[in-house]
Order: C-alpha cells, then structure tokens, then sequence
C-alpha cells in the first residue's frame, strides 16, 4: 500500500485573460493563487521576479487570485482593486503597490492607491471574476496562499521558496532537453 501523496494538477491552465509576465513562447509555465493580504504571498512576490530576471524568455508567469477571507478580510477588496487595475491596463503596478501597502488594504486606502496609479476604480464591477479564480483554484484542491504552479503541477513551498526556485530551475532544464 503507498503512502505517498496523489499529485495535485492545475484544473485550469493558463487562460488569456490571466495576468501574465514573460514571453507567450515560454517552454515554462509558472502560476501562483495569491492573496494581497497573505505575508506569505509578499515575501514570495521577490522571489517571483527573481525567477522571470533569472529566466527572462523561459518562464511565463500567471497571477490569479485566491483570497482567504476568514484570515485576511481585505483581501477580497484588494484583489477587486487589483482587477479594476487590471481593466486599465494597470494590474501589475497595482499588484505591487498593494504588496507594498499590505498592512493598509482598507476600502479607503484601495482608493487612495488607484489614484495613486492614475485609475478610477469601479466597485465590485469585478466581482466575478475573483469569484471565476478562487473556483478554479477550488478544482485545484488550492487550501492556502500562496499556491505554485509549474508546468500544471503544484510545488511544495512550506520548507521556503528555494524549493520553487529548484522545480522552476528544473523545468527550464529539462525543457531545454526537449
């Protein structure tokens, strides 16, 4: 009988409406379920753009969101105001100055930062769509934030974020092998 553990798959791959860095042509696809009001989600949020600096045409990498309302209350707003960002061609200065203001994620404070970034912010306009990423993040049998994804399989990072640098370095490895 084996003990060992089924391995999770992304139930939705890349979509083109997903916030997406790196080339299209990408041999290397690297997703993250994250929430803005997750510490954890900040102190992976370097270690991501380390990997797309390290990696620059190798990766594409794919933002979408997955906001634990029970631990982290505004997240659900932040990540609306991430999408209305979004809307505007926007998403990721808003992405990073929500990361930056993590601690300030407050109704208030989501509108002081899009005029910070030049938007107008629209409320729950974007609800949906949240509402579309923590479903498919449910079919991916996602639980806490942040969640990695390389090439559709889900990466264990509760021993740190080397371990996503070594599975992202492994497929771009083995996808020069192909």
């Amino acid at each position: 009988m084996s003990t060992t553990s089924p391995i999770v798959t992304l139930a939705l791959p890349l979509q083109p409406t997903d916030h997406m860095q790196g080339p299209e042509h990408a041999r290397v696809t690297l997703i993250e379920y994250g929430d803005f009001e997750c510490p954890t989600c900040k102190v992976a949020a370097p270690t991501v753009k380390m990997l797309l600096d390290q990696f620059p045409n190798q990766i594409r990498f794919g933002y979408r969101h997955f906001p634990l309302q029970d631990a982290h209350p505004h997240a659900f707003l932040a990540a609306e105001a991430s999408e209305s960002a979004a809307a505007q061609g926007r998403f990721w200065p808003m992405h990073d100055l929500l990361f930056r203001n993590q601690t300030h994620l407050k109704d208030n404070d989501l509108h002081r930062y899009a005029t910070e970034v030049g938007l107008d912010m629209a409320d729950h306009i974007y609800l949906q769509r949240v509402r579309e990423h923590i479903d498919s993040g449910r079919r991916s049998h996602i639980r806490a934030t942040p969640t990695f994804f390389v090439n559709g399989v889900v990466q264990d990072i509760s021993f740190g974020m080397l371990e996503l640098h070594k599975a992202v370095e492994a497929a771009v490895r083995h996808a020069h092998h192909m």
